[in-house]
């Protein structure tokens, strides 16, 4: 891949686009941490896509069950950024939201998916 086809993230993350029939394109993202980042759609800034993943990366590494992931990224969010978040973490589910403009985001990190949003 040449370098016009690569932009940079702050903090070390490398971001390649590539076509997606999503809303948006797909991101596949290398953090600092190893592990595997695909943004699937977003609506939301970089800079709070980034926040997403970083927070993300951390319930992963304190929590093993995705109930908890997703409750300390909603949590997260929540203090962060005013209410209502929602967050759902898993291997295999569907969804349909209605979201706030700028603040959706559904990515895999490694082998999980992470949806979240706000709404309300």
């Amino acid at each position: 891949m040449n370098e016009d086809a690569k932009r940079s993230i702050p903090s070390g993350l490398t971001v390649k686009p590539s076509i997606s029939e999503d809303r948006k394109p797909s991101l596949a993202a290398t953090p600092l941490s190893g592990k595997r980042v695909i943004i699937k759609s977003a609506d939301m800034l970089a800079d709070m896509q980034k926040e997403a993943v970083d927070t993300a990366i951390a319930a992963f590494e304190k929590h093993g069950v995705e109930k908890d992931v997703a409750e300390h990224i909603k949590k997260e969010f929540d203090k962060r950024h005013g209410s209502t978040w929602h967050c759902i973490v898993g291997r295999n589910f569907g969804s349909y939201v209605t979201h706030e403009t700028n603040h959706f985001v559904y990515f895999y990190l490694d082998q999980k998916a992470v949806l979240l949003f706000k709404s309300g």
